[in-house]
C-alpha cells in the first residue's frame, strides 16, 4: 500500500488544499485547520450548512498568515501572529480561545455567506484534547472535527461508486455519468492497494516513518452530498452507505488517525499496517 494523495484544509471547510509532502505534527499535518468561522456567538460555522465555503481557496504563507480566494471578492491576505485580541470560540462540544486577527477579514467571509461572521486562528493547538474516549490524556487536535487525521482508501471509495451504480439500476435510475471524487469525504491521507474496507480493522499503522494510531472510524455527515465544485446537494453517498455502512445509527468511511510521532511523510511513501 502506498499513499497517493495529502490533503489539508486551511481554514475548517474551505476547499482542500493537495500537498506532495507534508510535517506531521501531534495534532495533525501542519497548516491543517487551524483557523476557522464562527458565528456572533463563537460557534463554528461550516459547509454542512453554509456550502458556499467550499468556493474559498486558502494558501498558508507561514507564522499564522495565510490568502484568502473567493469567487465574490478580491484575494485578501491576513495575518494572525501580530494580533493579541483572544475570542472565545466553540467547535462542537469544545470551548476554547483562539486568536481574532482582522475585522476586515470577518467582512471577506460575511460578504461570502451574507452572514455577520469572524475568522479565527488557532495559536496554540494543545489547547483542545481528542475526546478522552477514543484518545489519550496527551493527545490533541486542532479545529478539524474530532481527530487530527482521516485516511481513506482508492479500493473502498471504488467498491462505494460500484454500489451507487447498483443501487441507482436496482432503482430504474440513470447511473451517475461520473464516480464520486475522493474530495467528497476530506481525507488527509489517501491509501492506494488495499482491499476495500480494510481500514475498517487497522489499530496501528506507519506511513513512512511516521507511526499512527487508528482510533475511530468515521461517520459521516451531510457534508459528503455537497458536490465540492458546484455547491450543490445530492443524495449520494449517504443513500448508498446506508444502505451498506450503516450501524450504531451512522453510515462510516475511512478511519480516524492520531500521530504516534512526528515527522514527515509524502506521496509515495509506503504505508505498512503494524497491527489490525
Amino acid at each position: 500500500m502506498r499513499v497517493v494523495e495529502l490533503n489539508i484544509y486551511p481554514v475548517k471547510s474551505t476547499r482542500g488544499m493537495a500537498l506532495t509532502d507534508a510535517a506531521v505534527e501531534p495534532w495533525g499535518l501542519a497548516d491543517d485547520r487551524r483557523w476557522m468561522v464562527v458565528d456572533e456567538s463563537g460557534y463554528v460555522v461550516t459547509a454542512r450548512v453554509r456550502p458556499a465555503l467550499l468556493g474559498v481557496t486558502v494558501t498558508p504563507l507561514g507564522r499564522g498568515r495565510i490568502r484568502l480566494e473567493g469567487p465574490h471578492a478580491a484575494a485578501m491576505d491576513v495575518d494572525a501572529a501580530e494580533s493579541r485580541q483572544y475570542v472565545p470560540v466553540q467547535i462542537w462540544k469544545n470551548t476554547l480561545d483562539a486568536v481574532h486577527p482582522s475585522a476586515a477579514a470577518d467582512a471577506w467571509f460575511g460578504k461570502l455567506l451574507d452572514e455577520d461572521v469572524r475568522l479565527v486562528w488557532l495559536d496554540d493547538p494543545t489547547r483542545r484534547p481528542v475526546n478522552p474516549a477514543y484518545g489519550l490524556p496527551a493527545d490533541r487536535v486542532t479545529f478539524a472535527d474530532a481527530f487530527p487525521l482521516l485516511v481513506t482508501s482508492t479500493g473502498s471509495l471504488d467498491r462505494l461508486n460500484d454500489w451507487v451504480v447498483e443501487e441507482a439500476l436496482l432503482r430504474g435510475e440513470e447511473p451517475p455519468a461520473a464516480p464520486l471524487p475522493m474530495r467528497r469525504f476530506r481525507p488527509s491521507v489517501v491509501v492506494d492497494g488495499a482491499v476495500p474496507f480494510a481500514e475498517d480493522t487497522w489499530c496501528r499503522l506507519r506511513i513512512g516513518e511516521v507511526p499512527f494510531r487508528a482510533v475511530m472510524l468515521c461517520g459521516r455527515c451531510v457534508l459528503t452530498t455537497v458536490d465540492p465544485d458546484t455547491q450543490v446537494r445530492g443524495k449520494e453517498p449517504l443513500r448508498t452507505l446506508a444502505r451498506h455502512r450503516r450501524w450504531d445509527g451512522q453510515v462510516w468511511f475511512g478511519m480516524n488517525l492520531v500521530p504516534d510521532g512526528t515527522g514527515r511523510i509524502a506521496v509515495g511513501d509506503e504505508v505498512e499496517v503494524t497491527a489490525g
